[in-house]
């Protein structure tokens, strides 16, 4: 059981976490600073530092959170996901939102500035890896497809390169029309691949 100090703890790490996320996607990478997340989340500085001493250390935390929250959410809402061909389109659908959210742009705005930042991105490439492993494996799972046959991993790895491709072009102008239309011919081809 968790005293007291501890819950009070856990519940500064929360705020702390969505409030670096909540910066992100508002202000980017170049606005979001400790102070800024600090003040967000409604917590002393001296707290943040104690919690997370870094920037890069507070945002990979914010990072590896939401990645979790959001498989979370997606497997809630895979409880409700037709059979057959229907499924298909509705799992590409679940993933194209994701790809397309504020929470895809924060990211984002992450893995620009770890190109420049040797301490961010030694900290974000295994974050990325683990989460990617992970949203590889629940798309599998959310398709009901099995990787043994031929086709199907590479079509589940390009269906996950596509939507990341797509969230990309959809940050600077409204990708809705081209996105929707690609959306159709890929939930065809990858419907077919994990039929065959």
């Amino acid at each position: 059981m968790r005293t007291p100090q501890q819950e009070r703890s856990r519940a500064t790490q929360a705020r702390l976490l969505d409030a670096a996320v909540d910066s992100l996607v508002d202000l980017g990478w170049a606005g979001t600073t400790t102070t800024v997340i600090a003040e967000r989340a409604g917590v002393s500085r001296g707290a943040q530092l104690h919690h997370y001493p870094t920037k890069a250390t507070l945002v990979m935390a914010a990072v590896e959170h939401l990645a979790d929250r959001r498989a979370a959410e997606i497997r809630a809402e895979a409880a409700s996901l037709p059979a057959g061909t229907q499924r298909v389109d509705r799992v590409i659908d679940m993933l194209a939102a994701v790809f397309t959210g504020p929470l895809y742009a924060a990211a984002l705005e992450v893995w620009v500035a770890a190109r420049t930042d040797p301490e961010l991105r030694t900290a974000l490439v295994p974050v990325e890896a683990r989460v990617g492993r992970e949203l590889h494996r629940l798309t599998v799972e959310l398709l009901g497809a099995d990787e043994r046959r031929a086709g199907v991993r590479e079509s589940v790895q390009a269906t996950l390169d596509l939507m990341r491709g797509l969230g990309v072009a959809n940050l600077l102008s409204d990708d809705t029309a081209r996105r929707a239309a690609l959306l159709r011919e890929w939930k065809r081809h990858l419907a077919a691949v994990i039929r065959d």
